[in-house]
């Protein structure tokens, strides 16, 4: 960004184009007030009506080259950053011709030309999204500058602690701005925060902070030249509590019972159109034609806009599933016949992955809680501080949905980041951006981003680590559309399926059971990347087919050799991939054995095994020829007792026998 003055400059024409910008955001949301009123727009719909002057004072500042992440009440941000009226009217129209193809709504406005990464519904859940934009900003050597805006409500929420934890760790040039009107919702700040001076708690991280009138647009325009002045000589974050007040309901279904009615009297009164549009024309700057020319410009783009968005037509049901993932992927990797062999193990296949990568990619970088100098959790990143440096090995802070959502923000950016989360437990605490932000926003913005990111993170039991570091829960994220998950349980897949998922568009999830690292193995020297679509035959048989993955494969194998002493042939299918499923390869081994049986690490009730079951029993039930079978953890946390641990996951003899049983049964 670029600014050569710390003071607005009030002459005529710079006064009209900021009552332009308020009144055009005013009168805008008054038509779409009364667009809901008439069902024309639904869903929720909060209304800036009050806080116009921050995004006029701030927004227009702002270089091309910039970045902004806006909140749910982010109709205003999108005007003022140039996204055409019509585009945001026929999106809250849920049109095709939306600025979101009508997939985003009220909440969930996108422009990827003019580098506005639209709202967000989950309170606080931009902020790590734009420290990660920043983070790849800063990595990539431009002078962009992020904006994030939020209001006083996401405070309270960890999300906002961490990004700004992590901003000025990292000497970030991300402008925070908190639109504070007062209300989160409808409970008042002083009833929710024991400090409600909010740029106290950005100080408290060493962010210069600044206290500003929300409602006055000259202090507004100042304070933002001010602090993006000294983003651009500093390359750290700057910090604007913006005091305002919305004068309408915090959404249209809002009966505002929580505030008498005398006190948004009260703020309307000195409201920021009013207040600047009385001093104007009380200098002299501006006049009752101007103000009337003004108005009568905006109600001419308004019913242009409504005519936009009311001839508009809606996304055909047949298009319903598009852009959930990416249509043009990179083609499969060549797979070059095996050259001699050493012994290695599955951790240091993991590394020697990382290590490729980041040799052949600057965009590609390591992020995670002691990957660096401790070396990671696993010792999987041990030396590779040394070798890469801390800018591409970055520790982070205990802070999973912090620094997992800027990994998001730096692969939207151009980054090819690699988020290591410690052990899976933990990602649940990051469970809001991958779910909320990395699977939904291809989708949610019709297609205008990639978010090429990989997360990788520990997962299973067997170490006995207790019920808090033993869960399998990759089969949850299996149910989310958006992501791809995989589970590499071989030396070759752990050496070879990170560079294919880094080239691929879509956020992709490893999981790396922690009963794998140390197994030991043959790979090839010349090992490199392989397929992640398809499923594979481990065993060929004929009786049965044994379908699982990761750290269930080798006992699954174990147990099929088992099985052969007693004149049983089994058929092993190791996944590989859990979204989305191969169900091809699985399909043709069951066809051919008509029998099946799933060994899944997860919980049995509402596990990944029962959505194999219940595909084979949609596509296959004539080509069974017994009840189908699965073999699960047991429902009950993973113990720490090693007996009881071991009886609570799959073994062989479990497997053994269940296979068993499923040949003594007939159809």
């Amino acid at each position: 960004m670029t600014v050569t003055r710390t003071k607005p400059r009030l002459d005529a024409a710079h006064v009209r184009e900021l009552l332009h910008t308020m009144l055009r955001i005013r009168m805008f949301e008054e038509k779409c007030a009364e667009a809901y009123t008439q069902e024309k727009i639904r869903g929720f719909l909060h209304l800036y009506d009050g806080e116009e002057a921050i995004a006029a004072g701030i927004i227009p500042l702002l270089e091309d080259q910039d970045r902004l992440v806006a909140t749910y009440r982010e109709h205003g941000h999108a005007l003022a950053r140039g996204v055409p009226m019509g585009a945001v009217l026929a999106e809250m129209y849920g049109k095709a011709n939306g600025c979101a193809g009508g997939r985003g709504g009220s909440m969930h406005l996108f422009d990827a030309g003019r580098n506005f990464y639209g709202g967000n519904a989950i309170v606080g859940g931009g902020l790590p999204l734009a420290v990660g934009l920043a983070l790849a900003d800063r990595m990539q050597g431009t002078a962009a500058a992020t904006a994030c805006f939020f209001g006083e409500g996401a405070v309270a929420e960890g999300e906002f602690h961490e990004s700004l934890n992590l901003a000025k760790l990292w000497g970030l040039p991300v402008l925070f701005v908190c639109e504070n009107n007062g209300y989160a919702m409808g409970t008042r700040l002083d009833l929710t925060e024991a400090e409600i001076d909010i740029a106290a708690k950005a100080r408290s991280y060493a962010i210069t902070s600044e206290v500003v009138d929300g409602m006055d647009v000259v202090a507004v325009e100042a304070a933002a030249r001010r602090a993006l002045q000294t983003i651009a000589e500093t390359g750290k974050p700057y910090f604007l509590e913006c005091r305002t007040y919305r004068f309408r309901a915090h959404s249209m279904f809002d009966a505002q019972l929580y505030r008498p009615k005398d006190e948004v009297a009260e703020w309307r009164e000195k409201g920021p159109i009013v207040r600047f549009q009385t001093w104007a024309m009380k200098s002299g700057l501006l006049h009752e034609d101007d103000v009337a020319e003004i108005k009568s410009e905006i109600t001419a783009e308004i019913a242009e806009a409504v005519a936009f968005a009311e001839s508009g037509t809606d996304e055909p049901v047949a298009t319903l599933t598009a852009h959930v993932m990416a249509t043009e992927r990179p083609d499969p990797p060549v797979v070059e016949p095996p050259d001699t062999t050493i012994e290695t193990t599955y951790r240091d296949a993991v590394k020697a992955a990382i290590t490729d990568a980041m040799t052949r990619d600057d965009r590609v970088f390591l992020m995670g809680e002691d990957v660096g100098h401790y070396g990671g959790c696993y010792a999987v990143s041990k030396g590779l501080l040394d070798q890469f440096g801390a800018d591409r090995i970055r520790d982070t802070p205990l802070s999973e949905s912090g620094f997992t959502g800027a990994g998001i923000g730096a692969a939207i950016a151009g980054m090819r980041p690699i988020v290591e989360v410690m052990t899976v437990n933990f990602s649940l605490l990051a469970l809001d951006q991958i779910m909320n932000t990395a699977a939904t926003l291809r989708h949610m913005s019709n297609n205008q981003w990639d978010v090429p990111v990989v997360i990788r993170m520990a997962t299973g039991a067997g170490k006995q680590l207790a019920a808090q570091h033993s869960h399998s829960l990759e089969g949850w994220y299996a149910h989310i559309p958006g992501l791809r998950v995989l589970a590499p349980a071989t030396l070759e897949d752990a050496r070879g399926m990170l560079w294919t998922a880094l080239q691929d568009p879509d956020p992709v999830l490893i999981f790396e059971n922690v009963m794998l690292y140390n197994r030991k193995g043959e790979l090839a020297e010349n090992a490199g990347p392989v397929d992640i679509d398809r499923a594979v035959i481990r065993r060929a048989g004929k009786d049965i087919s044994l379908i699982t993955y990761g750290g269930s494969l080798f006992k699954t194998l174990d147990a099929a050799e088992a099985l052969a002493k007693d004149g049983i042939d089994a058929e092993v299918i190791d996944l590989r991939s859990l979204r989305p499923l191969d169900m091809d390869t699985i399909l043709t081994s069951v066809t051919k054995t008509h029998r099946a049986l799933i060994v899944d690490e997860g919980w049995r009730s509402g596990s990944l095994a029962a959505e194999i079951g219940m595909r084979l029993a949609e596509d296959a039930f004539y080509d069974l020829d017994a009840p189908l079978a699965r073999v699960c953890s047991a429902e009950v946390p993973i113990p720490y007792a090693a007996h009881l641990e071991q009886a609570a996951i799959p073994q062989v003899e479990t497997i053994v026998a269940a296979v068993k049983k499923v040949l003594e049964q007939k159809p």
